[in-house]
């Protein structure tokens, strides 16, 4: 095995850290962090308390020589110029999402590494989610037939989390934080231009940025697609919910509870019996005869590809191809800056 990517981590507050803890160890020591530079002196103790060194300065990490990366897990504001200083001082550079503010600091990030030659990489870590490899699968495999309808929630009741995501300066607000992700998972399930997009954002709670939204999209393959994004729900609709031409399945929620049922494609089954409705009876939405139906397992949740640091690893000294690609980033800016603008 070649050398291992020495990382220094810039901003250890919560997702810095877990990058150390959890994320980071599934590329099998082939990536080791030295040390870390956070502006506050509570969190560079815990993070020297935890056996990692402490730079003064961010100076300090990129005169490193020993450093050959950087992470940056630090407010979505400071991401391009961290960014752009470190691929200038000769690092490599993985970023958490959202990779910037809008789509024009992006596009000057990657002219930086494209005149550096320093591999950057956004950390889009959702796409190796259980929940949404399920429903990968069954787009792939068309399990229900192929999938025309797909619908994508978080929801939660505790608001907007933290304190800088409350302040639109830094890049506060739901779609740019959890939103990000379920775009990025979207946009990279179906491979079609997008023909239509609506939304609709939530202040409910008064703050300068939004705690939520519903979102609309239809692409030019048919395939329609609801995704929503909720701070305010005391009660929670399914993670995912998704109808194929031949049957629908429905994930509860992380725990990946949930069901499929799809069409037994039995000849000749008994029509359903018309049920009671309220006041009046109904045949429309009875329940299909049990010989109509057949309930499926999920399928296995895996990947085809590495995990998200093993591949940083294999691009850098490899020059294996990004499961997370530049191009695609983009193309989710995009659509976050034209969802902004609406």
């Amino acid at each position: 095995m070649n050398k291992p990517i020495h990382f220094a981590i810039i901003g250890y507050g919560g997702m810095g850290s877990y990058h150390v803890s959890t994320i980071m160890p599934q590329a099998e020591q082939r990536i080791q962090v030295v040390g870390t530079y956070d502006i506050s002196g509570e969190r560079q103790a815990f993070a020297k308390q935890n056996g990692l060194r402490n730079y003064e300065s961010y100076e300090a990490v990129l005169t490193d020589p020993t450093i050959e990366a950087v992470l940056i897990a630090t407010p979505n504001d400071c991401h391009k110029e961290l960014a752009i200083q470190a691929m200038k001082a000769g690092k490599h550079v993985v970023c958490e999402k959202p990779v910037a503010m809008n789509t024009q600091e992006l596009d000057e990030i990657l002219q930086v590494a494209k005149e550096t030659q320093q591999i950057f990489m956004v950390h889009q870590n959702r796409r190796w989610d259980p929940d949404f490899l399920i429903i990968r699968e069954l787009y792939k495999k068309q399990t229900i037939g192929e999938l025309f309808q797909i619908e994508s929630r978080v929801q939660g009741a505790n608001g907007i989390p933290g304190d800088w995501r409350h302040v639109k300066k830094h890049g506060g607000g739901m779609l740019l934080d959890w939103g990000v992700h379920l775009l990025d998972q979207l946009l990279w399930l179906v491979d079609s231009p997008i023909k239509s997009v609506d939304i609709d954002f939530s202040y409910i709670l008064g703050d300068e940025v939004d705690d939520g939204f519903i979102s609309y999209l239809i692409f030019e393959n048919g395939v329609r697609a609801l995704v929503e994004v909720g701070t305010t729900n005391y009660t929670k609709l399914p993670r995912w919910y998704v109808k194929g031409t031949n049957g629908t399945a429905k994930i509860e929620d992380w725990d990946l509870s949930g069901e499929m049922v799809s069409a037994s494609q039995k000849q000749n089954v008994a029509a359903p019996a018309p049920i009671q409705a309220g006041v009046g009876l109904t045949k429309t939405m009875a329940p299909p005869s049990e010989e109509a139906t057949i309930r499926l397992p999920f399928p296995e949740p895996k990947t085809e590809y590495p995990s998200f640091y093993q591949n940083f690893y294999e691009v850098v000294r490899e020059g294996a191809e990004p499961v997370v690609k530049n191009d695609e980033v983009r193309k989710v800016m995009q659509l976050i800056d034209g969802m902004m603008r609406k």
